[in-house]
């Protein structure tokens, strides 16, 4: 009888409208936001530390609060907004994107400030409404093959800040000062203490990502990082300083950070948020299939893109990076077939009262560089191969092929390239007779166009699919 009783009440988690005990709910919601949360806080302090670094004077603990506040607050959008055409009323979980933050850091370093992101990512929640009321007729243009070729530029252009932050970083304005047998050494960039440091860091995200079980392989960057914090202590590379002023409950407050409309960060930012908006969908199928054993009808898509949008517009107002579902979550969805409306519930709450503690925000801020570079580098690793699994969904012909590789090519190529393109820009503003400083255009061109290579990635890849003749298939064949 009593197992009968258990199988009954554990089958209220598999239901969207279930109502499992309190005892259920918490560890699985627990499990969400340990897959989470580490996502959630990493892109804004490699933003605020961009800032920094270049002579800004961002509040990363700040930052920090308000990507976890709006994470959860966009949860609870995306889990109750359906009725009102402003959520997919699917179990997601929404956080902090990574697929933004080599341009982010772009812009932040040029301009010092975030205030241009945050006026950027109002027009991208725009961009993210218009194409959740045109899905079907937008996706045209972004097959797997284009989506796959951007992520993967995505991902290549993490990589020089996951070894960055390995080394230290090399913006780093101050050293730590490690005593050693009685001498003082400067732990400056790229010493052997970082790398070691990072590399045990790595190593155990790795190992738990391979051999973890359940729990432990879900948790694997957060893991990662609390063995690597406590190494770092053993090298006095951890401050503690911020820890010990910051507040325990704070409320964020609109334009704490300012907003500022710049057409050379909202351009690039705009595109990716039309390319995250399309690969939304694959989050939002995969988690319905994974869990529910079918896929989201339009209205299900419709009311996630436009929630998403919307969520956006208002989470800069407050300061908050650019938002978007999350593949772990979604992962865990699939392996565990939990869709309790209630569970996700539970894990946004959570979420809502972290953001809510400076002292927490503060904690964060003391993991030393070379912890988080070794944390994060499996994460931009993956997200290179995310984009390569999705274009090769489509055969490697010689026609995808030159689609992929061309634009990889040339946005790379350019990205990697500083001032390639001055002499070019210097020539139009002659031709044009332009009233604009020349100094100020080739700023708006070089952060649009080779801050990141994701820009050029895409216009190159949207264009090439458009224009190249498809593959007969006896070619396929």
């Amino acid at each position: 009888m009593s197992d009968r009783k258990q199988k009954r009440d554990n089958s209220e988690l598999f239901k969207w409208d279930g109502n499992p005990s309190v005892g259920q709910i918490l560890p699985l919601a627990a499990q969400h936001v340990l897959a989470a949360v580490v996502g959630c806080v990493t892109p804004a302090i490699l933003v605020a530390n961009a800032a920094n670094n270049a002579g800004g004077n961002v509040n990363m603990g700040l930052l920090i609060q308000v990507s976890l506040v709006f994470a959860a607050l966009s949860t609870l959008l995306q889990l109750y907004g359906s009725k009102i055409r402003l959520g997919s009323g699917l179990p997601v979980i929404i956080g902090v994107s990574f697929a933004y933050v080599p341009t982010m850091t772009a812009i932040a370093a040029q301009a010092k400030d975030v205030n241009t992101i945050f006026g950027a990512i109002v027009v991208g929640g725009v961009i993210a409404i218009i194409v959740g009321l045109f899905i079907r007729q937008i996706r045209k243009a972004f097959p797997p093959l284009v989506i796959g070729t951007v992520i993967f530029a995505i991902g290549l252009s993490l990589y020089t800040t996951a070894i960055n932050y390995m080394a230290g970083n090399s913006s780093n304005t101050y050293e730590v000062i490690v005593e050693q047998q009685g001498k003082t050494e400067a732990l400056v960039y790229g010493s052997w203490q970082n790398w070691l440091v990072a590399f045990i860091t790595l190593g155990i995200v790795v190992l738990l990502n391979h051999y973890g079980k359940g729990l432990f392989k879900l948790a694997s960057i957060l893991i990662g990082l609390i063995c690597g914090y406590v190494v770092a202590l053993f090298f006095g590379m951890v401050d503690f300083s911020a820890l010990a002023s910051a507040g325990w409950f704070q409320v964020p407050m609109p334009l704490e950070f300012g907003i500022k409309f710049d057409i050379s960060a909202i351009i690039p930012l705009g595109i990716l948020f039309l390319v995250n908006s399309i690969q939304a969908m694959g989050d939002f199928s995969a988690t319905t299939t994974g869990g529910m054993d079918r896929l989201p009808t339009n209205a299900e898509l419709n009311g996630g893109i436009i929630g998403y949008g919307v969520s956006n517009i208002v989470g800069a107002v407050f300061g908050c990076p650019p938002t978007a579902t999350y593949s772990q979550n979604v992962g865990i969805v699939g392996s565990t077939r939990v869709v309790s409306r209630k569970v996700f519930s539970a894990a946004a709450v959570l979420l809502l009262i972290a953001g809510l503690i400076p002292k927490f925000s503060a904690l964060l801020r003391t993991i030393p560089q070379c912890v988080l570079g070794g944390a994060v580098a499996s994460v931009f690793a993956s997200i290179a191969m995310t984009g390569i699994k999705l274009f090769v969904t489509e055969k490697l012909t010689y026609r995808n092929t030159t689609v992929a590789g061309l634009s990889i090519a040339i946005g790379m190529g350019v990205y990697l390239n500083d001032g390639c393109l001055n002499q070019m820009t210097q020539s139009i503003h002659s031709a044009l007779d332009m009233s604009m400083s020349l100094e100020s255009f080739q700023s708006i061109i070089n952060n649009t166009f080779a801050s990141s290579p994701v820009v050029l990635a895409t216009i190159f890849a949207v264009i090439l699919n458009l224009i190249l003749p498809k593959d007969k298939p006896e070619a396929e064949a």
